[in-house]
């Protein structure tokens, strides 16, 4: 406790600049799983996607990525190891946020697209691991995390499979598929804004000390889906087509009309993106300040608005300057996209982050948003993927957690040198 008191000053900037730093990355490189899909299909151009995902991603920041926060924090190590000598657990935050960050900026250098979940969560256990040893993990909570990786991926790939099987059965195989778009497309929207709205107001804004009974909540989140709905049927109402042409209109027609629908979901996984991910950054540095400030270790959250607003901005910052370097990957070099393609991609994505960050899991949204466009491909055949930029991702998320671990207990040992 006399290391934290001597240095408390030094300890708290290091805390918000690594914090920044780490959350930049995540902006940098992750932004290409909540972009990728609707830049590929041709719906939002880069800029456009920048400015919209920018909004998006701050929001599902600061409204729900309070649970996944707690994980990162206090599910990781074990922090009843660290109760004598606190200031081990502060150096072990900073280390890891320092090594997760250098990896993340590394690899968007690269134009590599990793996980930041798979970052930070390697960097922790990697920092603990040199702290305390091998009993500072909870290898339980690990072993469900590393799960949810696996099963992530799969998840994603099913919903989006099963999306664009159901929009080629109630739409494409149609007498009449643009009046049948009309149809369906709002009840498409109407489940993105459900599921998105329901886990926000149920889960993630307690954060933000905002509070909304069961009933009220699920009636309030049907709202906003009846309300997405309506808005895309006037959308879709706005544009002219012709109801009387060949198929092959028909089809083009259809994938015209699913442009609103594209703004919508690209929203929607840019809110979920945020939710989940900012924790990755903000986790360590919400139990870094809460150190310093207690000068202890304690099981209660540390996570403020005022953390919450500190990690949107930095995924905003690298969002807007480097965000452009890793869209590519996702949005063209995995399989052919069009509008309706990407929007199942996208939806499916979007379903299962926030789902996820709800529940407390920290997914990796690389993997599922790959997984939902893997999905997507899949419909039409394993040809229509290609599987040596599958391969390479792969090898890429691989090595990710043995790297960060490696340069987190570095990170840890240097910095035990330099305060102890």
């Amino acid at each position: 406790m006399a290391i934290i008191a001597e240095h408390q000053a030094l300890f708290f900037v290091l805390a918000i600049v690594l914090g920044v730093y780490l959350t930049w990355g995540i902006g940098a490189n992750d932004v290409a799983n909540a972009m990728g899909a609707s830049v590929g299909a041709g719906a939002l151009t880069v800029r456009r996607a920048v400015l919209l995902a920018a909004v998006m991603e701050f929001l599902g920041a600061c409204l729900a990525g309070g649970e996944v926060t707690t994980t990162i924090s206090k599910g990781i190590v074990d922090g009843s190891m660290f109760g004598a000598v606190p200031h081990l657990l502060l150096l072990v935050m900073i280390g890891a946020m320092l090594a997760a960050g250098l990896w993340l900026m590394l690899a968007t250098i690269r134009g590599w697209p990793v996980s930041a979940t798979h970052s930070i969560v390697g960097a922790v256990c990697g920092a603990g691991l040199a702290a305390r040893g091998a009993d500072a993990v909870h290898w339980y909570q690990l072993s469900e995390i590393v799960v949810s990786w696996f099963v992530s991926p799969m998840l994603g790939a099913i919903v989006s499979l099963l999306l664009t099987l159901s929009i080629r059965r109630l739409i494409f195989n149609t007498e009449n598929p643009i009046r049948e778009a009309r149809r369906w497309g709002p009840a498409y929207a109407f489940i993105v804004g459900w599921v998105v709205s329901l886990i926000t107001i149920t889960r993630g804004l307690k954060y933000v000390d905002i509070q909304f009974g069961g009933v009220e909540g699920r009636l309030l989140s049907a709202a906003i889906g009846v309300a997405l709905a309506l808005l895309a049927w006037l959308m879709m109402r706005r544009i002219e087509l012709p109801d009387q042409a060949n198929r092959a209109l028909h089809f083009a027609s259809v994938e015209r009309l699913f442009i609103p629908q594209m703004v919508f979901t690209c929203a929607a996984m840019a809110f979920a993106h945020g939710s989940n991910d900012v924790a990755n950054g903000i986790g360590p540095m919400a139990e870094a300040i809460q150190i310093i400030q207690t000068r202890s270790v304690s099981d209660q959250s540390a996570v403020t608005p005022f953390i919450l607003a500190v990690g949107g901005l930095g995924i905003v910052a690298g969002l807007a300057t480097y965000g452009y370097r890793v869209m590519a990957t996702l949005g063209h070099r995995i399989t052919a996209l069009t509008p309706t393609r990407g929007y199942c991609a996208t939806v499916a994505a979007s379903l299962v982050t926030v789902t996820a960050s709800g529940l407390g899991l920290p997914v990796s949204t690389t993997h599922i948003a790959v997984g939902a466009v893997m999905g997507v491909g899949i419909a039409r055949g394993i040809g229509a993927l290609d599987l040596r930029v599958i391969a390479g991702i792969l090898v890429s998320w691989l090595i990710t957690v043995p790297v960060s671990a490696f340069l987190g207990a570095v990170g840890f040992f240097l910095l035990e040198k330099v305060f102890t």
